[in-house]
């Protein structure tokens, strides 16, 4: 399985498990990990087999994109997305390795990221061709500020644990061998707490309304640019057929 969930202890542990492909995601992982989701009853762990947390969307699967034809919101990543935005449940995030695209994205949306040392972040978007998704032109934003978010978005240089931690998008960095151990703890300190009140202090900080009705906007720009000369041009160069 690509996706693999278990619960045990009052939490939820969701691990990518597609290590040979540094765990890019395909329509049918985005499918699983947004029933994941949906379906949670307490707090989630998402975690990562291999190197890598995430190096991102399929890249395989953006040709499919690119022919879709109707709402974004029938796409599976979408219905992951608006699982991620809608989550009532608190969200752990243990990062090692790249988090690239969708990989970095899903993280604005968790409620505690912890990362590697090694660890290091990328929004390659406009390098492709593209535009920021997942809400991350708000969420990035909000928690960052324009000028790095702008920064982070348009350059998509790697971006290296330490300063995901000094911006706020990381609450702690630590070795690659306490990743599991420390990021367990967190969730088993937060399914400790009353559930009912945790989930309704998450509910007070968030606004998942406003992120979903960006996060439609981005896609459908997105969806856009999939079939844009730009990004053909982009595709072809980084596939080394350009």
């Amino acid at each position: 399985m690509s996706v693999e969930v278990t619960d045990a202890g009052g939490v939820r542990r969701i691990k990518l498990n597609r290590a040979a492909k540094k765990n890019a995601l395909d329509h049918a992982m985005y499918a699983a990990l947004a029933e994941a989701i949906d379906t949670a009853s307490s707090v989630i762990l998402l975690e990562a087999e291999g190197d890598d947390f995430c190096a991102g969307n399929d890249i395989a699967d953006f040709v499919a994109l690119a022919a879709h034809e109707g709402a974004v919101e029938t796409l599976p990543v979408f219905r992951f997305l608006k699982a991620l935005a809608y989550a009532p449940m608190p969200i752990v995030a243990a990062v090692q390795g790249q988090a690239v695209g969708v990989g970095a994205t899903m993280l604005l949306h968790c409620d505690q990221v912890l990362m590697s040392e090694e660890a290091r972040l990328s929004l390659p978007f406009l390098k492709l061709g593209l535009t920021p998704e997942g809400g991350s032109s708000l969420l990035l934003t909000q928690r960052i500020g324009h000028a790095r978010a702008f920064e982070w978005l348009s350059l998509g240089r790697p971006v290296p644990a330490a300063e995901a931690l000094s911006t706020g998008v990381a609450n702690r960095v630590v070795g690659r061998a306490q990743l599991a151990a420390e990021a367990e703890a967190v969730a088993a300190k937060l399914a400790a707490l009353p559930l009912e009140a945790l989930c309704q202090a998450k509910a007070l900080m968030r606004q998942p309304d406003v992120v979903w009705s960006q996060i439609v906007r981005e896609g459908e720009i997105f969806l856009a640019r999939l079939k844009s000369p730009e990004a053909a041009m982009a595709f072809a160069a980084f596939l080394g057929k350009g």
